[in-house]
């Protein structure tokens, strides 16, 4: 079973979707004329400018959003594609960051213009919706978008739930010895209660967590590196060097595509920011902001801070601190908070222990929403969305003791296919992305 996801994961998600995302990554910048390289002024005032709203504000939609890459990705994925990929993984976790932020902005652009308004006039969105529309509501649309559904449902319960489970009870006994059992079951409470309550009960514990655990760990991990500017500089070299390695690059340009640096740093680096899969623009949609071309620009500042700014962090701090045995053992939750504690001692691992808590928590309630979404594009009966919140909780209790080879395996099955699905549309819908770029920042000149 894991060899044959390993074997699909490696030589077809594995080259399929990297080589997909940095080309149509790519296709974007150039087609959207590298607004946000060209323009970093506009874009920073743009996300400080006031837009009139009763509903869910851009920032809150954000936070919702940076819950569910804030998290493994930044950690566990971080420190796995390390392990995995050698340290130039990094340098294509960067790369694959700085063309995914136009795939980020195209598709939350396209679930904004194409999102719906429930009875009461909230809004809300997915994928799906603007993926059955580039079909024309067809059949094959519609097929395609229930699919890709399926794979989020799918996601949700393996990477969105387990996988954040996992690892948040594996630094939780490893640092403050509690049982992997409690953690479960306190995750599946606090989960239950947030779904049950909806959009509103996810959100009013998002825009809370979020914040507060961003500024503290990067406080952390920049007390680290003034802490050791030399290791930390020799770090960043280190990333550069392996990269383009024989390592990274063995055998021409077939090694180079098989190799583990790209392989991993760019599937990590979708787990973390999540750019181009399709999943954030369901955090997105809820806003209550009128331009999508608008939203679209916290969709780019969403990628900047997730891996461009944390995972950078995070990277250089697990290099200075590399533990090769913990690597090899594949325990990359304790990799991470040695490199930590390392340094600047237990009370860092207890920092980072409980940032991992508080972090995973955030994610599975985002992508707990992101599963309830989905299962209610499939199914508007009431037992589905209760099936799925059960099935959900459920796993949150048993997440702590299931294999971590085999869910990561599966939760890159998931990502790539709902990736290969997304980064098709976002290509064929290119030009309506285009017309709302223009029409919105011709509309701001006028202004």
């Amino acid at each position: 079973m894991i060899f044959t996801l390993s074997f699909m994961n490696k030589y077809i998600f594995g080259i399929g979707v990297p080589v997909l995302l940095i080309a149509l990554g790519a296709f974007y910048c150039i087609r959207l004329r590298f607004f946000y390289f060209l323009h970093p002024i506009r874009i920073i005032k743009e996300l400080f400018s006031k837009e009139k709203g009763g509903g869910v504000s851009s920032l809150k939609a954000l936070t919702l959003a940076l819950a569910g890459t804030l998290g493994v990705g930044n950690m566990v994925g971080v420190a796995s594609a390390i392990a995995l990929g050698g340290f130039g993984a990094v340098f294509w976790m960067w790369v694959s960051a700085l063309v995914a932020m136009a795939l980020k902005y195209a598709e939350i652009v396209l679930a904004m213009k194409y999102r719906k308004f429930d009875a009461d006039g909230k809004p809300y969105g997915a994928a799906m919706y603007y993926i059955k529309a580039c079909f024309g509501n067809g059949g094959f649309g519609r097929a395609l978008a229930a699919m890709f559904a399926l794979f989020c449902t799918f996601n949700a319960i393996s990477m969105g739930s387990i996988i954040q489970v996992n690892s948040a009870a594996s630094a939780s006994k490893g640092v403050f010895n509690i049982p992997p059992l409690a953690v479960g079951l306190a995750f599946g409470l606090i989960a239950l209660f947030a779904l049950c309550k909806g959009t509103k009960g996810v959100l009013s514990l998002t825009d809370k967590i979020v914040p507060v655990m961003t500024v503290g760990f990067v406080v952390l991990s920049l007390a680290v590196i003034f802490l050791n500017p030399k290791n930390a500089s020799e770090a960043v070299l280190l990333i550069f060097k392996d990269a383009f390695s024989i390592r990274s690059a063995s055998g021409g340009v077939l090694g180079f595509l098989l190799s583990g640096g790209l392989r991993y740093g760019t599937m990590r680096g979708i787990l973390s920011n999540e750019a181009g899969c399709g999943t954030a623009p369901t955090a997105h949609a809820v806003s209550d902001c009128k331009s999508p071309a608008r939203q679209g620009v916290w969709g780019i500042f969403e990628v900047f801070v997730d891996t461009i700014l944390l995972c950078t962090l995070t990277a250089v701090v697990i290099i200075i601190g590399y533990d090769g045995e913990l690597a090899e053992k594949g325990n990359y939750m304790m990799m991470t908070v040695k490199a930590y504690s390392s340094s600047l001692g237990s009370l860092a691992g207890g920092f980072i222990a409980l940032s991992v808590l508080l972090f995973g928590l955030a994610t599975v309630l985002c992508w707990g929403y992101y599963g309830m979404q989905s299962v209610n594009y499939l199914s508007k009966r009431k037992w589905a969305g209760a099936l799925f919140i059960a099935v959900y909780t459920v796993s949150l209790v048993l997440g702590p003791f299931m294999s971590g080879e085999l869910i990561w395996e599966l939760a890159d099955l998931a990502i790539g296919g709902m990736s290969l699905i997304n980064l098709t549309v976002l290509f064929l819908m290119r030009r309506e992305v285009k017309n709302e770029t223009e029409l919105y920042f011709k509309r701001k000149n006028k202004s």
